[in-house]
């Protein structure tokens, strides 16, 4: 039998192109943009393992302006060691805007779904197993549980505070501290997921103005803070838009040490966006962990609606 209880991993996976997928940050940037947008990104971390962790997402989401309100569908899925541990996310968004003047609103979101975890119990080596001798071998005494995977349920909310000049935001994930332990002696032993508190902001200084040809130039000095359990992290950078080429450079610190320089460079047509990103690690595991890729697309369906002038202008990085 099992001496102790088998949770899992207390850390949510994050895009460094967090941008390209707004509704995992917060609930709040459900309907941000003036038009309906699609988004997916695909990340493998740490490409010196074999396949040690990778994260796939796709949303949707769209903005109401009737009902001063957003909506979105965000998927997410994460493999962790070669497979072993899967987890697969499903939630729908809402967000509510509330103009305070011409120059501030806020939006107020949630986010409600299902998330699945499932391990590959045959992929597992136990002490037992271990032959000090000859190393590894086939039996072991542990007993095969009967449930090897585990759906709950998912509650998270944030806040977005909107300026023509800039954006702030927080949000909380896991506001009801669901339990994805697998395997447990009693239920004294129960762990809920930690929540997981995030602050972001921006700014955006326009360079130079766009046209019917050509669109405007920016550059957005930008920060998100991550906070879950003990993992602590923080990134600090810049998004640039010069006509359809952008790219950005921002620097992650976990609180313990230097993580990553993170490099980004991608290209816009029309309604379509695709980026390339890739994380160089720093850290003492730069030898052994390599480097991460990351690859963003997006649909912004804002061709042929007139683009109005609003609190959202501030986040074109998002569109």
């Amino acid at each position: 039998m099992f001496l102790y209880g088998l949770d899992l991993p207390a850390q949510d996976p994050i895009f460094s192109q967090f941008y390209a997928a707004p509704l995992q940050i917060n609930p709040a940037f459900a309907g941000s943009g003036y038009a309906p947008r699609i988004g997916a990104a695909y990340r493998n971390q740490w490409t010196g393992f074999n396949n040690a962790y990778r994260t796939y997402a796709a949303y949707y989401d769209q903005n109401i302006d009737r009902l001063n309100s957003g909506i979105g569908f965000n998927l997410e899925g994460d493999d962790a060691g070669n497979g072993i541990l899967r987890t697969m996310r499903f939630s729908a968004l809402y967000a509510y805007r509330l103009k305070i003047n011409d120059d501030l609103g806020v939006k107020i979101g949630v986010e409600a779904g299902f998330q699945q975890t499932a391990i590959d119990w045959d992929q597992l080596v136990f002490p037992d197993q271990i032959d000090p001798i000859s190393g590894p071998v086939i039996t072991t005494s542990e007993q095969r549980p009967d449930q090897l995977s585990k759906t709950v349920f998912d509650v998270s909310s944030g806040l977005l505070l909107l300026n023509p000049r800039f954006w702030l935001g927080v949000s909380i994930k896991h506001l009801n501290a669901p339990n994805q332990s697998y395997l447990l002696i009693n239920d004294n032993l129960s762990r809920g997921l930690p929540l997981r508190y995030a602050l972001h902001g921006g700014t955006e200084i326009t360079v130079k103005e766009g046209n019917k040809l050509q669109p405007a130039s920016f550059i957005s000095p930008n920060f998100l803070l991550l906070l879950q359990g003990p993992y602590k992290q923080v990134n600090v950078g810049a998004y640039m838009a010069v006509g359809p080429v952008f790219g950005g450079a921002w620097y992650r610190h976990t609180f313990r040490n230097a993580d990553a320089a993170i490099l980004m460079i991608g290209v816009r047509q029309d309604m379509f966006k695709i980026g390339l990103s890739y994380d160089l690690t720093i850290s003492g595991l730069s030898r052994q962990a390599g480097g991460t890729y990351e690859l963003t697309m997006g649909i912004f369906f804002d061709k042929g609606k007139k683009k109005p002038r609003d609190l959202n202008d501030c986040t074109r990085m998002f569109h």
